[in-house]
């Protein structure tokens, strides 16, 4: 480990595992510890703590997906985090396989059904059948998101004996029936999962992950409806601005969720 490093504030009202976690996260986000995280002995050496503050700091770290315990290994830095530039129609199959990590999906239910909110949002008369399809996403064999998606009933029912396990629902909808979203908005809000989906997705309790809700369109006709819950320790989101593009009128306020 680099000798030259802050010291830790024994004056402070901050505890000492709260600094030892600053520090060590800076030292992460510098790439310090691209190649190996130290022990939790080197650290309690090296800050003369004890070894419950090391673990306290580096639990905190593996909380925000920064590093992971791997048995036999020890902490290890976690690069398994996923980014998705904003204001584009992407595909998370697309998106994870473009990694170079390999994207695979559990179907846990696909059937024609009468769902009224998805018929609104679809804008469908009332009354009518939509397809639904919900699958656990994973990536390198790891829960990533829990996906539920609804079709209007005449493009799904063509779906319903496809195998999702290594496919992208835009793929097989344009296989099907020449269709996919080329154009509609998405809104990503913080939640907190209830126990059964935590427990999907393989979350700590009080893990927080983002709730994507999509509504895409092929020119001005609605295609699909879903919503993704997305682990917030293994995904985020990028945003890229140009210079001088406006910077107001871009708020709208709403219902949320």
């Amino acid at each position: 480990m680099d000798s030259v490093v802050s010291s830790l504030d024994r004056t402070s009202s901050q505890p000492l595992w709260a600094q030892l976690e600053d520090q060590l996260r800076r030292r992460l986000c510098e790439g310090e510890f691209d190649e190996r995280f130290p022990t939790d002995l080197e650290l309690t050496r090296h800050y003369s703590v004890s070894r419950h503050t090391v673990r306290e700091a580096v639990a905190a770290l593996g909380r925000d997906g920064l590093v992971s315990r791997v048995r036999g290994r020890g902490t290890v830095v976690d690069h398994a985090r996923f980014e998705q530039r904003m204001g584009t129609l992407y595909s998370l199959f697309a998106s994870i396989e473009s990694t170079g990590v390999e994207q695979e999906s559990r179907v846990l239910h696909v059937g024609i059904e009468h769902d009224k909110d998805a018929v609104t949002r679809l804008g469908l008369e009332p009354g009518s059948e939509v397809f639904r399809l919900d699958r656990l996403r994973l990536a390198g064999n790891v829960p990533l998101a829990f996906d539920r998606a609804w079709l209007p009933a005449d493009l799904g029912r063509p779906l319903l004996d496809v195998d999702f396990s290594r496919t992208a629902l835009y793929d097989e909808l344009e296989r099907s029936c020449g269709r996919r979203p080329n154009n509609g908005w998405e809104r990503i809000a913080p939640v907190v999962p209830d126990e059964d989906l935590r427990s999907l997705l393989g979350m700590v309790e009080g893990g927080a992950a983002f709730r994507v809700e999509r509504l895409g369109r092929d020119g001005a006709t609605d295609l699909e409806w879903r919503i993704t819950l997305i682990r917030g320790d293994r995904y985020r989101f990028f945003a890229d601005w140009s210079a001088g593009a406006s910077t107001n009128g871009g708020l709208r306020l709403g219902p949320s969720g």
